[in-house]
């Protein structure tokens, strides 16, 4: 944890603390998610790639040091990994670029199809590629395609996701839209070492696999942070505690996150920089107990 996260000569990101990302990895629990840099959807308008690159670069600036990405996020030619490498390469020492694997993009842009086992590998590697790195440093199995978890195992995919690992192209795993059970098969075949599941003020399924995690050392690291467009904040239930900090409905929902566990990273994503600065000042909201509890905590 940062020493004096308060302090005005401390970064936005930084404010929200630190987590040791798979024993060796410290990041700030404030980060961010690259989705919407291609586009605002999947099927959305293509955006302006010099708009992504200088919301990344001021991401950086802002203190963020932990970057969410996927091989899927791509639109008409724009691909967040080359944005990724356009903006930050050379990379930081402590820059952490975590992403995706597992979902195959259908002709409408849409992630519809998965990857079997022996189609990971090629994945991987594009990644390597469009992000110009020797190895990653965390690569998620994204399950499920936009489904709830459980039902499917991951032995077979995971499995080979941890051969990639043992030959030094990633330096950790983790498994995305995932149950206990599915949670628990891919540990007994490697080390697991952040979870990523749709979970926010409003969607708190999760909540007892997200307290496993914590107990275990497992980052717990919500997709859709803010709802995604699938379950938008209602910004009425969230107006007493928004009034009470002067803040705004995504800063109280982003500083909820990060009241509910200290394994909780938040990758807030956007493509714009306004949006950015508004998402990286929620780490300076403190929420109080009262505050909780009219949240629903």
């Amino acid at each position: 944890m940062t020493s004096d996260t308060n302090s005005d000569s401390v970064t936005p990101a930084a404010r929200a603390g630190e987590f040791l990302l798979g024993g060796d990895l410290p990041v700030r629990r404030l980060g961010f998610g690259a989705m919407r840099l291609p586009a605002g959807t999947f099927q959305g308008p293509v955006r302006d790639p010099e708009t992504g690159i200088a919301v990344l670069r001021r991401a950086v600036e802002l203190g963020v040091n932990h970057i969410d990405t996927a091989w899927f996020y791509r639109r008409e030619g724009v691909v967040a990994n080359e944005l990724i490498r356009a903006a930050l390469a050379p990379y930081a020492d402590d820059l952490v670029i975590a992403t995706k694997v597992g979902p195959l993009l259908g002709s409408d842009g849409i992630p519809s199809g998965e990857a079997g086992p022996a189609r990971l590998r090629g994945l991987v590697e594009d990644n390597l590629r469009t992000l110009g790195v020797d190895r990653l440093d965390l690569v998620y199995l994204r399950v499920g395609g936009m489904g709830a978890p459980g039902g499917a195992s991951v032995a077979d995919r995971f499995a080979a996701l941890a051969e990639l690992r043992a030959e030094g192209l990633i330096r950790h795993l983790g498994v995305s839209n995932v149950d206990a059970a599915q949670l628990a098969e891919a540990r007994a075949i490697a080390p697991v070492v952040a979870v990523q599941n749709n979970f926010h003020v409003h969607d708190r399924g999760d909540v007892e696999l997200m307290a496993r995690c914590e107990k275990d050392g497992i980052a717990f690291v919500p997709f859709f942070p803010l709802g995604g467009g699938h379950r938008p904040i209602d910004a009425t239930a969230l107006a007493t505690v928004t009034a009470r900090h002067g803040a705004t409905t995504a800063q109280v929902a982003l500083a909820w996150l990060l009241a509910s566990s200290p394994a909780l990273l938040a990758i807030p994503g956007t493509g714009s920089l306004d949006h950015l600065e508004e998402n990286m000042a929620a780490g300076r909201i403190r929420l109080t107990a009262d505050d909780l509890a009219v949240l629903g905590d």
